[in-house]
């Protein structure tokens, strides 16, 4: 049987003749409207150039021309008769302004133009009241309300602005409607006490502000502001205890002075009132280990392992790290006896006791191994526990071979020589192209400088000092420069391989004997160049030692004795650090800093001596 398709094909035809028409008409009249818009773009953008070049009657020409095109368009409306005021044709411009209300009598904008054009006059009280028309005639409208604000505060009459807005509130029936616009109001006005009430009014509304209002309070308050910011804070939290948004700023506060003690008590009232895993509080601990406040970073993940116990989230990660940061608050310059690093040691003991020993606690494992061989001096016990982590199942290759690189340094501290080079090698040959295997290698070279075979180590630092890492990249270049200034200057390379000898002796905590080995060179070779490295070396045991008024000593002996030599910019940054960090004269310090940006400007330590210059006088407080 035949199907006929002919009034299935009209239906399409009929379609799509209307669709194209669609079409059609729509192309039709965006050609038309494109010239007109870019004309209208072309006229503004001239108009604006003739008015900020102060060619005031063009400029009024243009923007007659756009608000005759225009008439709804309220910003061409204004910038004409700034154009009249500027021309002083006030009778012209009231005109205008008074047929336009006569119009529109309920336009909050208008009177405001009619304001600022008696203000021009002089007119102050008729201006003024002009503006209070403008504000008493809100409506219910956010949008206009906020214009007209906005219009108010462009003229920088702020007062007039935050009343706009604070009339805005009541009119909406919301107290904190326009908060945060207030406190940016008040920002611009200098009034800082205004402007920490109403961002914190926006804030305990709307939450999600929260990281643009801390960018603005970080930028605009100083020292003083800060302490207002806290009793705010405080005296808001105590009325409301049930919003959070305060606490939790107040943190914020805390961390940026960087005070994590005060920091970690809000995180912790705020864990438990939320019912919360203990991730804010870990992350609080993260950052205070990392800024090196170990007190408060112990407290935080201990909380952590009494309040949600083994089966939490962070339990695992929170042990892990209490460890570590207790084995850096002990090794990084803080004082402990033999008590303390036998605590540690059965803390560790304990964790992976509980926790196993395979490739998952093998960092633990290691950090153990460091602190039995570095702190303890107790290699027989590192050295095994070292070769047992090597050799745990599926342990990841980057911790197996960082345990190379100890066991290798372990086997050197014993003298074992060959087997510390055969574990450097083996590193480095597994990681040819990383930064780990770049390590390998400068060991490798140390260990050549270290038996007295200067022209190999020199060969091996040429690599280097194109390593793909900078901290590498420098000590290659420092040892290779150290090597060259010092291996040339005799027939003999005696002094050298005795001023070797004694760094290899105090790299194996062989202090006494190092002493003995720099001594010997100063009364042997008392006008060799090796001198001010030997108040160096010195230095360096007295730190190990922690004796840090005599390691401060010898640096200051190199500044004085020896300040155009190339350890005078080490002594400098060293001796700052000294008094920064151990005893404790940060004016000095600071002074020491600064002499690296004098006198020293194209050192190594220039970028990091301008940090913490900076740092101590103050200048992160902003």
């Amino acid at each position: 049987m035949a199907i006929n398709l002919h009034p299935i094909f009209n239906q399409y035809a009929v379609l799509y003749n209307h669709t194209m028409m669609k079409y059609i008409l729509s192309f039709i009249f965006l050609i038309a409207f494109l010239p007109a818009t870019i004309l209208a773009q072309t006229n503004y953008k001239l108009a604006k150039e003739y008015y900020d070049n102060g060619e005031y009657e063009k400029a009024a020409t243009m923007f007659e021309k756009l608000t005759t095109e225009q008439p709804n368009n309220s910003y061409y409306f204004s910038q004409y008769l700034k154009c009249l005021s500027e021309l002083e044709e006030y009778d012209k411009a009231e005109k205008i302004l008074s047929k336009r209300i006569k119009a529109d009598n309920k336009n909050s904008e208008l009177y405001l133009e009619y304001g600022n054009l008696l203000e021009a006059q002089f007119k102050s009280e008729e201006a003024d009241g002009q503006y209070r028309k403008a504000i008493n005639l809100l409506q219910a409208n956010q949008g206009k309300i906020d214009q007209l604000a906005r219009k108010f505060a462009a003229l920088t009459k702020y007062d007039l602005a935050v009343e706009t807005y604070e009339k805005g509130n009541k009119i909406l029936k919301d107290e904190y409607k326009f908060s945060f616009q207030i406190a940016d109001i008040h920002r611009r006005n200098g009034n800082i006490d205004q402007m920490i009430v109403n961002y914190l009014n926006s804030l305990e509304f709307t939450p999600n502000r929260m990281s643009i209002i801390q960018t603005y309070l970080q930028r605009y308050l100083n020292e003083e502001d800060f302490g207002k910011l806290r009793a705010e804070l405080y005296e808001r939290i105590q009325e409301k205890p049930d919003v959070t948004v305060y606490p939790e700023l107040l943190t914020w506060l805390f961390v940026q002075r960087k005070d994590f003690k005060n920091a970690f008590r809000q995180v912790k009232a705020l864990d438990r009132r939320l019912k919360e895993n203990g991730g804010r509080v870990y992350k609080l601990a993260t950052n205070a280990r990392l800024e090196k406040d170990y007190d408060a970073a112990i407290m935080a993940y201990e909380y952590i392992l009494e309040e949600k116990g083994k089966n939490g989230a962070y339990y695992l990660e929170s042990k892990r790290e209490a460890l570590s940061c207790k084995r850096l608050k002990l090794t990084k310059g803080y004082k402990y006896t033999q008590e303390d690093l036998d605590t540690l040691e059965q803390d560790y003991v304990r964790f992976l006791d509980e926790f196993g020993r395979d490739k998952r606690t093998a960092n633990i494992a290691r950090e153990l191994s460091q602190l039995q061989a570095l702190y303890m001096n107790d290699l027989n016990k590192a050295i095994p526990l070292l070769e047992e982590i090597i050799e745990y199942p599926g342990v990841e290759r980057y911790i197996q071979a960082r345990c190379k690189l100890d066991l290798g340094d372990f086997y050197l501290m014993k003298d074992e020589i060959w087997e510390s080079t055969l574990l450097y090698s083996q590193v480095d040959k597994a990681f040819k192209d990383d930064i780990i295997g770049e390590e390998a290698r400068y060991r490798n070279a140390k260990l050549s400088y270290f038996s007295g075979d200067f022209e190999w180590a020199q060969a091996q630092l040429s690599v280097l000092k194109a390593a793909t890492s900078e901290l590498i990249s420098n000590d290659a270049i420092d040892l290779s420069v150290f090597i060259m200034d010092h291996y040339s200057l005799d027939t003999t390379a005696t002094p050298m391989i005795m001023y070797a000898k004694a760094e290899l002796l105090s790299f194996q905590n062989k202090f006494e004997g190092s002493f003995e080995m720099l001594d010997s060179i100063k009364l042997i070779y008392p006008d060799h160049g090796l001198l001010d490295d030997i108040y160096y070396a010195k230095s360096k045991i007295f730190q190990k030692k922690r004796e840090y008024t005599k390691a401060a000593d010898m640096l200051q002996r190199i500044i004085d004795e020896y300040p155009e030599e190339i350890r005078a910019d080490n002594a400098l940054f060293e001796l700052g650090e000294l008094y920064e960090k151990h005893l404790d004269d940060k004016d000095k310090a600071k002074d020491l800093y600064q002499r690296i940006l004098m006198e020293h400007s194209g050192s190594t330590f220039a970028v990091e001596a301008r940090k913490r210059f900076r740092a101590l006088r103050g200048d992160g407080v902003q």
